[in-house]
């Protein structure tokens, strides 16, 4: 079930956006607050990536199900053989004690329908850091943010990026502009509509191949690279 929703006139949705902007900066630990953000200054790009779900066999399948990634629907993949899609999402949430019950509740959608699809930006970024091999660090967040942006257009993700990246140290911000960025950049643009994609119905196949049907570009090393 999805949270309650607030209905905003447009100026409140306007001092939303910008409170949540304001205190977002000033700690970025406050998900709440980014959350806010992305849900009052991303209408319009929902409603781009409901349309694209609409027009995808698997996800307009996901809309009329609203399969949620919480754990009483993707418990299963902590059963699934090694190597595949669902262990490596299991090790992943396991190792960093994280739940994907954490995810704060969408409160400023217009409709039922863009409200799951806001739910769902949120709930499948776990699966992202997976399928990209991101670490979350700074530089993995917003490297990750990048993707979610050439994704979904989000204005969220954009000022993440240049919110993350002003608090980079100079080692982590050439870091980041020379090796994380371009890479994102041509992942982001290279792979499948990843919103459109039913995840819990590949939890058994193998990563490496859900990674090529998807055209997924894992970020590679940057120790190997020489950056």
């Amino acid at each position: 079930m999805l949270g309650a929703r607030v209905q905003l006139k447009g100026w409140q949705q306007a001092a939303v956006a910008f409170g949540s902007a304001f205190g977002a900066l000033l700690d970025p630990r406050r998900a709440d607050l980014i959350a806010a953000l992305g849900e009052t200054t991303g209408n319009p790009a929902f409603e781009r990536v409901l349309q694209r779900m609409k027009n995808s066999a698997e996800g307009k399948e996901v809309l009329l199900e609203r399969r949620r990634v919480i754990s009483s629907q993707v418990s299963h993949a902590w059963d699934m053989p090694q190597n595949t899609f669902g262990a490596a999402y299991a090790q992943f949430m396991g190792s960093r004690n994280f739940s994907p019950d954490d995810r704060p509740p969408v409160r400023f959608m217009d409709t039922d329908e863009l409200a799951y699809v806001a739910t769902r930006a949120r709930e499948v970024h776990d699966f992202w850091h997976v399928l990209f091999g991101l670490p979350t660090n700074l530089i993995g967040e917003t490297a990750l943010k990048v993707i979610e942006f050439e994704q979904m257009f989000l204005p969220m993700c954009m000022l993440s990026v240049v919110g993350g990246s002003a608090r980079f140290s100079e080692k982590q911000r050439t870091l980041f502009f020379q090796h994380y960025f371009p890479w994102a950049t041509k992942a982001g643009l290279k792979c499948a509509d990843l919103m459109s994609v039913y995840y819990k119905k590949h939890f058994h196949e193998d990563l490496e191949e859900v990674r090529r049907n998807w055209g997924i570009l894992p970020c590679p090393d940057p120790k190997k690279r020489g950056v």
